[in-house]
């Protein structure tokens, strides 16, 4: 064998072997891509909680979700510890609460990072905001913003919850969506609703590239067609919004929220047919 020869050769087996090593690597990828665990707002499922608490959590845990979001921890019905054991045995986490802002004010901050603590949970989403005027929700998202510092020591994060209002109220040429997460900087999470989104004339997809890294949570809601569309039965073109949430979104979870009749037949559908679109 020549030199030139010997060259081409090594040259081509440092390629194959390269490829070989890049190719586990991109699949690899490709399948974390496609395993952002999927949990459920338990709003949906409130009406049943009251009469069979441990029943529907049991429940959800064999539909197969991984993980359970608390409404204003309203539901609980045990101590912390109970209910942390309660997920535990059904394989479920706890991915995240809607905690009031009143609770991550002041000395009641501690009592808050506590109580996540026990449940092991890291995402405290704000689900409503006493803001009406431009300077409210400027001073909401300062006070907002410097709550999520003071989290970052205890590696927790919060948010806040999309409503139809927060894309209908604007000021001076912005949504109080965004005059809100402009001024609360990146390091709080961008919870979009995509229904609540849509119906107040809010561009989900937009939302979620103009705050790049910041939806780590995510309501997953149909919207258009018939009323009790489950996810995968409406009108909304989930091929793009699940790219923008898996490519520049920071996905970390998948909420599923159902707001009509069935909810427990009807979140198992919006689950099945996430995973019929790869998720």
């Amino acid at each position: 064998m020549n030199q030139t020869t010997r060259r081409r050769f090594l040259s081509s087996a440092a390629a194959l072997t390269a490829g070989a090593m890049l190719a586990p690597r991109l699949f690899a990828a490709d399948e974390a891509k496609k395993k952002v665990p999927i949990g459920v707002q338990l709003y949906s499922v409130r009406n049943e909680l009251k009469t069979d608490f441990n029943g529907v959590i049991e429940k959800i845990g064999k539909m197969g979700f991984a993980g359970v979001e608390f409404a204003s921890l309203m539901e609980r019905q045990k101590k912390p510890a109970e209910l942390r054991k309660l997920l535990d045995d059904n394989g479920l986490k706890s991915c995240g609460t809607h905690t009031p802002l009143q609770t991550l004010q002041g000395d009641a901050l501690k009592a808050t990072v506590d109580l996540h603590k026990q449940l092991g949970t890291t995402f405290l989403i704000i689900p409503s905001l006493p803001a009406k005027t431009l300077e409210n929700w400027q001073t909401v998202g300062k006070q907002v913003g410097e709550i999520a510092g003071r989290l970052k020591e205890h590696g927790m994060f919060t948010g806040y919850h999309a409503h139809a209002s927060d894309f209908k109220l604007k000021f001076e040429g912005k949504t109080a969506w965004e005059t809100f997460f402009d001024i609360a900087g990146p390091d709080v999470i961008h919870q979009i609703d995509t229904g609540n989104t849509l119906g107040g004339g809010g561009d989900p997809v937009e939302m979620i590239r103009k705050y790049k890294g910041q939806t780590k949570s995510t309501h997953i809601k149909e919207f258009g067609g018939d009323k009790d569309a489950a996810v995968g039965e409406g009108k909304i073109d989930w091929k793009t919004y699940l790219e923008a949430y898996e490519t520049v979104g920071g996905i970390e979870w998948y909420v599923v929220e159902y707001e009509h009749a069935n909810p427990l037949d009807k979140i198992k559908v919006c689950l099945d047919n996430l995973r019929k679109m790869g998720r």
